[in-house]
């Protein structure tokens, strides 16, 4: 029986904790740092996510067999580097292999390397000449951070001023700092969105159940009001879709990635870029999370993440009934190909809750949450704490995407009425959601 360590404290690993102990296979799961949600079914250790000596002293102590690290600030910073010289099973890549998605310059410069399809781009580090770019090529037009931007580098300007402002914003303001040092401007691409999340030991590759999300803070029928008048950035008030959040809902399967897309996919994206990792001395381990524009049946990719997604990951593993721990440590050893995938029949559907003017900075936190026991009755749904705390024996919030409640049913339609009920049932002060979450799904 095995102990294995998640590295994180949102909605993603809490899943990834309630995945790993329904393994036969494991005996206790820890979480670093873990919160006070994590905390009702994990021991969690209050350590910082950086501080790799710290974990691997925590690691040796509490006889560590696994270590699976949630967040990309971790991978980017090479903790996989430092437990692996050290005798530590981690299942994700490199600190090298994690630059697809420390860097979006290296990510797509990789990719047209390798043809993998994607928009077309180019690479500034001068502001006069992004913006002259920009200008000959006309709006709409995507202006990303070189660097790791907690998902919010990535600016979709539909105008040559928001465009021009963008620019000035990430290379001469430096609003995310030195992670736009450098900017990508890429070709906008208009289609759906799909999440392909693949396990990898670096020469097999196995899929998981396809999603989609949601990153914008509206849907188009939603009344902005009250995110309005709890301080929401009144730029977005006439745009439909507002700004784009962390993800504010995601569903699985996602009925656009057909088992023939998803072949296209396989041999377009997935194969040539573990393939050409492992030609350039950078060996992909772990879960390879590519961000895809599919149009008229043909993907394209948007990002590559080197790590889960949140919140896919919590329909996505809802839905999965091998034995995670099995996989993920079958990726590090090099024996994937001993393993296949298998899911249960159905669909899930995850819905965040959010606080307040997410996903703007100036939410409150202190709401106390209210209907989370009542929740725990319901069959086929489950909570999972993204930003709470525990507070005098009451559950509070204490970030700006709060919950991500989780349905399943035998299919889509049956998920979303499974998931909605209790969402309405969950309470809190100035609380936003969207109500169409896995809609999209059913046309």
């Amino acid at each position: 029986m095995a102990n294995v360590l998640v590295i994180g404290k949102g909605g993603r690993e809490h899943a990834l904790v309630w995945k790993l102990k329904q393994s036969e296979n494991v005996d206790r799961v820890y979480c670093i740092p873990g919160s006070d949600g994590i905390a009702e079914i994990a021991n969690c250790a209050d350590y910082n996510v950086n501080d790799f000596n710290g974990i691997a002293e925590f690691c040796k102590e509490m006889n560590i067999d696994l270590v699976v690290p949630g967040p990309e600030d971790p991978l980017c910073e090479g903790i996989v580097d430092y437990l692996t010289e050290r005798g530590i099973k981690t299942s994700g890549p490199s600190k090298a292999a994690a630059r697809l998605e420390g860097s979006k310059a290296f990510a797509k410069e990789f990719m047209r390397k390798h043809n993998i399809p994607t928009a077309d781009f180019e690479v500034f580090m001068d502001p006069d000449k992004a913006k002259d770019y920009v200008e000959a090529h006309g709006a709409p037009i995507v202006i990303k951070a070189d660097g790791l931007a907690a998902g919010k580098g990535s600016k979709v300007c539909m105008t040559l001023d928001e465009a021009i402002n963008a620019v000035d914003s990430i290379l001469v303001k430096k609003e995310f700092k030195d992670a736009g040092n450098k900017i990508v401007i890429e070709d906008y691409l208009e289609g759906e969105e799909a999440s392909i999340l693949a396990l990898t030991d670096g020469n097999t590759i196995r899929t998981l159940a396809p999603a989609g999300d949601y990153k914008p803070a509206f849907e188009t029928k939603h009344d902005r009001t009250r995110w309005l008048q709890s301080g929401g950035d009144r730029k977005y008030e006439d745009r439909k879709i507002g700004p784009n959040t962390g993800s504010l809902g995601a569903y699985a399967p996602t009925p656009i990635v057909t088992p023939e897309l998803m072949e296209k996919v396989y041999n377009r994206i997935l194969n040539p870029t573990i393939k050409g990792m492992a030609e350039e001395g950078t060996l992909f381990v772990g879960c390879l999370y590519a961000g895809l524009m599919i149009k008229d049946g043909e993907p394209s990719v948007l990002e590559d993440n080197v790590r889960f997604g949140d919140p896919e990951t919590q329909p996505i593993l809802s839905l999965l009934e091998s034995d995670l721990f099995l996989l993920l440590n079958a990726c590090v050893e090099g024996n994937l190909e001993r393993h296949q995938i298998k899911n249960r029949e159905g669909a899930a559907c995850c819905v965040v809750m959010a606080s307040g003017s997410y996903p703007g900075s100036n939410y409150e936190k202190g709401k106390v949450i209210s209907g989370l026991e009542e929740v725990k009755r319901l069959s086929d749904v489950y909570v999972f704490h993204a930003g709470t705390k525990k507070n005098n024996g009451r559950i509070e919030t204490d970030g700006g995407r709060v919950l991500g409640v989780n349905g399943n049913g035998d299919n889509i339609w049956q998920a979303i009425n499974t998931v909605y009920p209790a969402v309405s049932l969950i309470h809190w002060e100035n609380e936003y959601h969207r109500t169409d979450i896995a809609e999209k799904a059913l046309s």
